[in-house]
């Protein structure tokens, strides 16, 4: 529902709103050329441009986040190839408005009417719901077009993605906002604001156009200047106005992509980037205590044994964490953050877990050497149980290079240290045991 412009009026653009509509509401574009930041869509070698000028629509999915137009881009589609534009909203609808929707559109399409029918937020209709849009648009009864805010892939079922199109709207830049603003004071006349805080006003969005639309009528309505004071510093502004909270649900694809980007400038040593990421999560209120987890297993999975201490330093972030609480705490996680994407990197441990755990699958219940199995019963060591193990402990240089394998295995190399950090110490001894283990075994 959280849209550039409402979706409460006719589709006709002929129908003007009233004078003392909303401001993003009397600046709704009036034709799709007039919709901004999303040209890569609406123009003419955009898909929807494209759709337009050839007087036929498909279904479609427009995914994009909050305030980038996908509202006023339906109304328009529906205008620009004759349709009749129908819309409901998950949020309110159920089954029943879903019937009388089709029905609708079973009696315009009798009269030879098409019908765009447009659903808000439809990832929050569930699986069964989803699926009852399938017949009537495989018989051409509605052309669906549905906005979402969340991932398609996530949250719409696969048959009737088959069906539809998905179309990505971009969060509007500065560019795209700064012009929205440019409408405004067409229509309303100039910001009482310094160029520097017309920027802030324009950052402050996160990419809204509504959100901006709305700080820019609480200014106008506040008659800022009028008094002789002057335009708004950013300073000033940032007192007076709210900045937009930033997206970000903790079981949504926007939490998913904020723990991916971190976890790769982590993994890419890149401080400065991982401390932004997870400023980022921290700001939006992530629990500390995921964060601590996910950089424990980024010591575990990307470090390991190149910095054996990035594990000890996480670990002691954590109960730096529960010792101080917030906010005294969170530099803690900031220096774990700080080690673990400064420290030398190896995924050997990872690697090797996932090879090891391959090979468990793959060999079942394959018995180890009797040699290297206790006896704590005579009948155990009648049948070989003990015998010939060799005790390292008592072997020159404390290795005694005995074959640990199973009879019916080959020698399998799961764990291959880097040349990075501790890892490469690691990798000198492996090697000079690789080196005796193959002597004696030759000498026998």
């Amino acid at each position: 529902m959280a849209d550039l412009f409402p979706d409460s009026l006719p589709a006709s653009t002929a129908d003007e709103p009233r004078p003392d509509a909303p401001l993003a509401d009397r600046l709704r574009p009036r034709s799709l050329s007039e919709v901004v930041g999303q040209e890569h869509l609406t123009g003419p070698e955009g898909a929807i441009g494209r759709m337009v000028a050839a007087g036929k629509l498909s279904s479609m999915i427009l995914w994009g986040p909050p305030g980038t137009g996908k509202t006023s881009i339906a109304r328009l589609l529906a205008d620009a190839v004759g349709m009749r534009f129908a819309s409901i909203s998950a949020v309110f609808s159920g089954v029943a408005d879903l019937r009388k929707a089709f029905a609708e559109a079973d009696k315009a399409a009798a009269a030879g009417q098409r019908t765009l029918l447009f659903v808000d937020e439809i990832h929050r209709f569930n699986r069964a719901q989803q699926d009852g849009f399938l017949p009537f648009v495989e018989r051409g009864t509605v052309t669906l077009v549905g906005a979402t805010t969340e991932n398609p892939s996530f949250e719409l079922n696969a048959a009737l993605l088959s069906r539809a199109q998905v179309l990505i709207l971009h969060r509007l830049d500065a560019a795209a906002l700064g012009l929205l603003l440019d409408k405004a004071e067409e229509l309303e006349g100039p910001l009482p604001l310094t160029p520097e805080a017309r920027e802030a006003l324009v950052a402050s969005a996160d990419g809204d156009g509504r959100f901006l639309l709305n700080q820019a009528e609480t200014l106008y309505a506040a008659k800022i200047g009028s008094d002789g004071s002057g335009p708004l510093d950013p300073a000033a502004l940032g007192s007076f106005l709210q900045r937009r909270v930033a997206v970000y649900d903790k079981d949504r694809e926007g939490h998913y992509n904020l723990i991916s980007a971190w976890h790769k400038a982590l993994r890419g040593s890149d401080p400065d980037a991982a401390l932004y990421y997870m400023a980022r999560m921290l700001v939006a209120g992530e629990e500390p205590l995921f964060v601590l987890r996910r950089l424990v297993r980024a010591a575990v999975e990307d470090i390991g044994l190149a910095d054996p201490q990035a594990l000890v330093q996480c670990l002691a972030a954590k109960d730096a964490y529960d010792f101080l609480g917030s906010p005294e705490g969170e530099l803690a996680i900031v220096q774990a953050c700080l080690y673990c994407a400064t420290a030398p990197k190896s995924n050997a441990a990872y690697k090797a877990q996932k090879a090891a755990w391959q090979s468990a699958k793959e060999t079942g219940s394959l018995m180890p050497p009797r040699s290297i199995l206790n006896a704590p019963t005579g009948l155990m060591k009648d049948i070989g149980y003990g015998k010939g193990y060799a005790y390292d402990h008592d072997a020159d240089d404390g290795f005694s290079g005995a074959d640990y394998w199973p009879d019916e295995m080959e020698r399998q190399t799961f764990y291959a240290p880097v040349e990075r950090g501790f890892e490469r110490e690691v990798r000198k001894r492996l090697e000079y045991w690789a080196k005796l283990r193959a002597e004696r075994r030759g000498g026998e």
